[in-house]
């Protein structure tokens, strides 16, 4: 008598159903659609021949997006000769994939209600990520992580923070416990109270902002000092290295403005500073060099 086995397997989950959770995940939490820009944007890098010219036009519809442009292309970052005139000759200096973070970063601001607090919490973003910039050329280019790299990490590394304190009404004070605690990580303490925490949102909205990989990665590993020094096996190394290159950042802000009360350097300080072959004196030793470029007077 022949008998037949029916073997059930669990199938995995098709791409349409994995976008679809995705999505829902990212309403429940109110993490910020993708700008239409950077649908554009994306769209045209798609393209065998991208047209730079009705993207230039596109951009120059938002006045604030075109300048922002054009200042970026137009930094000491990149060090060009000519000096781009229109966002289309800003476009084509930087290239496309450089273009799509830095308007991703130019819009970052846009999409949040803006407050005194709020004021203060990107400015300070725009210190570390400038510092970060700044440090790529101080300490040179390694694991393929350039300037525009950690500056773009720089901006979007705590953009889970507006987000949660405008989900749950408590998060500034779960916010100023995180910032005080010497011992525990970061986003356990963020855990306790809440659902989630800010790197793992972050982590999201990168990826629903098409921003690379790695800066999704590292948004979501930034506070996690053992995940830093477990070597390539379970963090990129361009991950592991704009975490650093931030966490250094925030360090010399910090210590400069002396504005802030967070205890990240005395978790994270020694790992950082191991991948980025530093010493106590060494990061110190930043200290006059960075001044300008915190305060943003550098030529």
């Amino acid at each position: 008598m022949n008998t037949t086995t029916s073997v059930t397997t669990d199938k995995a989950p098709t791409p349409t159903v994995v976008e679809s959770k995705l999505e829902q995940s990212l309403r429940d939490v109110g993490i910020p659609p993708r700008p239409l820009i950077l649908e554009r944007v994306g769209e045209e890098m798609r393209k065998e021949e991208p047209n730079f010219r009705y993207l230039g036009e596109l951009i120059s519809a938002d006045v604030s997006l075109a300048a922002g442009l054009l200042k970026t292309a137009n930094s000491s970052y990149f060090g060009f000769r000519s000096r781009a005139r229109t966002v289309t000759q800003a476009l084509v200096m930087l290239g496309l994939n450089i273009s799509s973070r830095a308007i991703a970063g130019l819009v970052l601001r846009k999409v949040f209600l803006a407050t005194p607090a709020m004021e203060r919490f990107w400015d300070v973003s725009a210190r570390v990520a400038r510092v970060s910039g700044w440090l790529v050329g101080r300490l040179g280019v390694r694991d393929g992580v350039r300037p525009d790299d950690a500056y773009t990490f720089g901006l979007f590394r705590d953009c889970g923070i507006p987000i949660l304190m405008k989900k749950f009404p408590q998060y500034v004070a779960i916010l100023k416990e995180a910032d005080a605690d010497l011992d525990r990580v970061f986003t356990d303490v963020e855990q306790v109270r809440c659902p989630t925490n800010h790197a793992i949102v972050g982590s999201l909205m990168a990826q629903n902002w098409w921003l690379p990989e790695e800066t999704s990665e590292a948004i979501r590993c930034h506070h996690d000092a053992v995940i830093l020094a477990s070597g390539p096996l379970v963090i990129a190394p361009a991950s592991a290295r704009m975490v650093a290159l931030a966490q250094l950042a925030e360090f010399l802000v910090q210590r400069i403005d002396g504005q802030s009360t967070t205890r990240e350097w005395d978790k994270l300080g020694c790992t950082c500073r191991q991948l980025l072959a530093l010493d106590a004196e060494g990061a110190e030793a930043l200290l006059p060099e960075a001044e300008p470029v915190v305060r943003d007077t550098i030529d």
